[in-house]
């Protein structure tokens, strides 16, 4: 299904930097009218400023995505401010970096609250506004880790298997109220991901400066939502990974094992 961002209505969580920031701009440079949400207030104003001094249409809300009412607010600012609401970008999460046996209860239900649960509860409520949109759609943000898992990113991939699995599921679902549903999975970007883990002990070596741009990563995104792609892996890494995975998944334990082997060796 082809799209046409102009007009649309559109609400993006995780508005405020990185992938999301840069998709606001993208989003609202091709005719959206986004509803930004995240956190960050500040943040997300000083971007409504940039956007609407250039006549583009945004809206700033704080928006903790893992509190039921700021869900709630979020989508009916969309149907205030816009008249209602043509696609969802689940794009706000949360990383944990470090061996799971190290770990704690909290960390993991919060890595999951944020990734997992507060996307499907948004999605709950949006439906029945969506289902009255125009060629309406769910976007799901989830990672290469939704693939495959890695080691010391156990946590992570847990909730974007997840995100990715409900993606499945739901996409067959929605049909019936012709809602589309897709799926990202990126690789390594230059995100904020890196400087807010809710922890970082594992030995392994990640250089998020050499990632993807988040301008590079929005791209396929918008570029997704307007082909109408159910499943847009990003970057060469991801593909190489998600690709051997499935074809040789031995080979894949094999090479992680001997890694973790090696760091660990001392």
């Amino acid at each position: 299904m082809r799209r046409d961002l102009k007009g649309r209505r559109v609400l993006l969580t995780g508005a405020s930097s990185g992938i999301g920031r840069a998709l606001a701009n993208q989003l609202a440079e091709g005719g959206a009218k986004v509803v930004l949400a995240a956190r960050s207030l500040d943040k997300l104003q000083e971007i409504e400023r940039s956007l609407t001094t250039r006549n583009l249409q945004a809206v700033a809300v704080a928006t903790d995505v893992t509190r039921g009412e700021d869900r709630q607010r979020a989508v009916d600012t969309a149907v205030e401010r816009f008249g209602g609401l043509d696609a969802l970008i689940n794009n706000a999460g949360v990383g944990s970096f470090g061996h799971f046996a190290d770990c704690n209860e909290a960390i993991l239900r919060q890595v999951m609250e944020v990734n997992f649960f507060a996307p499907a509860e948004l999605i709950r409520l949006a439906i029945p506004v969506l289902a009255k949109g125009i060629q309406p759609a769910i976007v799901n943000v989830a990672s290469m880790c939704g693939r495959r898992g890695l080691p010391a990113w156990s946590e992570y991939s847990a909730s974007k298997f997840a995100l990715t699995g409900f993606s499945e599921g739901l996409r067959a679902e929605l049909v019936l109220q012709g809602i589309d549903v897709l799926l990202i999975q990126p690789g390594l970007t230059r995100s904020d991901l890196g400087s807010h883990l809710l922890r970082n002990t594992g030995r392994m070596k990640i250089d998020f400066s050499k990632g993807m741009p988040p301008e590079e990563v929005a791209a396929g995104i918008v570029r997704a939502l307007t082909r109408g792609s159910h499943e847009t892996v990003l970057g060469c890494e991801a593909k190489w990974m998600v690709r051997l995975n499935r074809w040789v998944p031995r080979i894949v334990d094999w090479l992680v094992a001997r890694r973790v082997r090696r760091l660990y060796a001392n």
